[in-house]
C-alpha cells in the first residue's frame, strides 16, 4: 500500500484539477490519496468520487494555514477523516476571503509599479480555485513575459515571504492568519485527526507538548522540506508523545518552487493503519 496524504489541487494553489491530481497517482502507483487543499473542504467530495472512479483509497484531508502567536512562526495542521468538514471550512472561511482583498492589492501594486498586468488576467488563471494566489499572480507575470517561472528572481524581488533575515518583496502582504491553537480545536470539533504539518521544515518543534495538551493526534515526520535527522528527531518525540506520524509530498504541481513529484514522499503502510486507529480513538 503506497500513500500520499499530503497534496494540493487547483481548488487551493496546485496547478492540477482534481481528476488530473487523482489520474496522476493511479499512474504511479499511489494506492491512497490525501488532497489536502488549503483552508477550504469545497473539494472533498469532487476527490472522493474520482478516487472511487480511479481506484484510489481517498482520505479526506485540509491543511490549515495557522500561526503560532508566541513564537511569531506559521504553523499548519492538516485535519484528516474529517466527519464534519463543514465546521472546518467556516473556521477557515473569512482567510479566504482576506486571501482574495490581498491578491486584489498586490496586483494593484504590480500595476502602479508598471507591470501591465490585471486582475482579470490573474483571475482566469485561478479558474477553479477559491482564491487569487500569489503562484497564479506569478502564473500571469509569466505569461506576459516578465518572469520564467513560478519562483523565480522577480517573486524574490515582489513577493517573498521575510525569512531567516531575508527582507520580503516590494509587494508582499500577509493575511491574519488563525491561531494554531483554534485550528488543532476545529480539527477534533469536526471529528478529524489533527497532525502538525511538517513541523522541522516550520521550526515547529517546541509547539508540540503544547499542542499535545489540546489534543493534537500526529506530526508529519516525511515531508520534502525535512532530512532524514528531521525525520528521526519527529519520530521519536511522537514516541515520547504517544502521536502517529504521517508523510507526504506537498505536491503543487508547476506551482512549487523546486522540482516535488507527487509521491516523493510518503506513509509507509504501518504508519497509515495507525492513522485509522487512531481515529477510533477520536470518536
Amino acid at each position: 500500500m503506497t500513500a500520499d496524504l499530503h497534496c494540493h489541487s487547483r481548488i487551493s494553489d496546485g496547478s492540477l484539477s482534481i481528476r488530473e491530481l487523482v489520474s496522476l497517482a493511479k499512474r504511479i502507483g499511489i494506492n491512497v490519496l490525501a488532497i489536502a487543499d488549503h483552508d477550504t473542504v469545497e473539494g472533498l467530495k469532487e476527490a472522493a468520487e474520482e478516487c472511487q472512479n480511479q481506484g484510489i483509497r481517498n482520505i479526506s484531508a485540509v491543511e490549515i494555514s495557522a500561526y503560532d502567536h508566541k513564537r511569531n512562526r506559521k504553523a499548519h495542521i492538516l485535519g484528516y477523516l474529517l466527519d464534519r468538514p463543514e465546521e472546518v471550512g467556516q473556521i477557515c472561511s473569512p482567510m479566504l476571503d482576506q486571501r482574495q482583498e490581498v491578491s486584489k492589492w498586490i496586483v494593484d501594486t504590480l500595476i502602479d509599479m508598471g507591470y501591465p498586468i490585471t486582475w482579470e488576467l490573474t483571475e482566469k488563471l485561478s479558474s477553479g480555485s477559491t482564491n487569487v494566489y500569489k503562484q497564479h499572480i506569478m502564473h500571469a507575470l509569466m505569461e506576459l513575459g516578465y518572469a520564467f517561472s513560478i519562483h523565480d528572481e522577480l517573486y524574490v524581488k515582489l513577493l517573498a515571504t521575510p525569512k531567516d533575515g531575508n527582507p520580503c518583496g516590494v509587494a508582499y502582504r500577509e493575511i491574519e492568519y488563525i491561531n494554531v491553537i483554534e485550528a488543532v480545536q476545529a480539527v477534533k470539533r469536526a471529528g478529524g485527526v489533527a497532525i502538525l504539518a511538517h513541523p522541522a521544515g516550520y521550526k515547529n518543534m517546541d509547539l508540540i507538548p503544547e499542542l499535545v495538551s489540546i489534543g493534537l493526534d500526529g506530526l508529519e515526520a516525511w515531508h520534502p522540506s525535512q532530512n532524514e535527522a528531521d525525520e528521526k528527531a519527529i519520530k521519536e518525540l511522537a514516541e515520547r508523545y504517544k502521536l502517529i506520524v504521517t508523510g507526504g509530498s506537498d505536491f503543487h504541481g508547476m506551482y512549487e518552487g523546486r522540482a516535488n513529484p507527487l509521491g516523493c514522499c510518503r506513509t509507509p503502510e504501518e504508519y497509515l493503519e495507525a492513522l485509522y486507529l487512531r481515529k477510533g480513538r477520536c470518536k
